[in-house]
């Protein structure tokens, strides 16, 4: 009987060891903390603002040139002729469209420039990520920013159990996270 509990106690053993050789690395890291800390963070929205205050600005042009256009209509209504009052009406209405469509277009090409400008940071944040996460050898790294947990599938990971590489990816990257 005791040769049986010895037995019985080593194999246990040496599954315990087994599973313990073979356990999987699993982290989480916040991209939302560290990619605001990037050097390339700030220049992009320093060149998505500029970007933006240009389309701004021209907006500002065309809305000016209507309000001009706008008031002499209204001043002069009354000395108008039918043909030349529907003519104005005309030039005011096609005005305001070629405003609405500028603005609706101006929002689709600034979007477009934030997607420029930051996939490139995206793509370093990613590398120093996979970096990190080959040398430690983690099978797996979780993002934990915002509602990132239910959008990748995940319905529940308890955080506290999953290492935080997120100070790691810093170091990887050259920088300082501010809180």
């Amino acid at each position: 009987m005791k040769k049986f509990l010895k037995l019985t106690l080593a194999v246990a053993l040496l599954f315990v060891g087994a599973s313990a050789a073979n356990a999987q690395q699993f982290g989480r890291v916040n991209l939302s903390a560290i990619i605001p800390n990037m050097p390339e963070f700030e220049q992009a929205g320093k060149e998505l603002n500029a970007y933006g205050m240009e389309l701004q600005d021209q907006l500002e042009q065309m809305q000016v040139e209507f309000n001009q256009k706008l008031a002499d209509y209204q001043k002069n209504l009354n000395s108008y002729s039918d043909t030349i009052r529907q003519t104005k009406e005309s030039e005011l209405q096609q005005l305001s469209q070629r405003i609405q469509e500028f603005e609706q277009i101006a929002g689709q090409d600034l979007q477009q420039r934030q997607t420029q400008l930051m996939s490139p940071i995206l793509e370093k944040a990613n590398k120093a990520v996979e970096t990190v996460a080959k040398k430690g050898g983690y099978i797996a790294i979780f993002s934990t920013e915002n509602d990132m947990a239910a959008s990748a599938g995940l319905a529940y990971f308890d955080p506290e159990q999953l290492t935080d590489i997120t100070a790691d990816v810093a170091k990887e990257l050259g920088i300082t996270i501010k809180k």
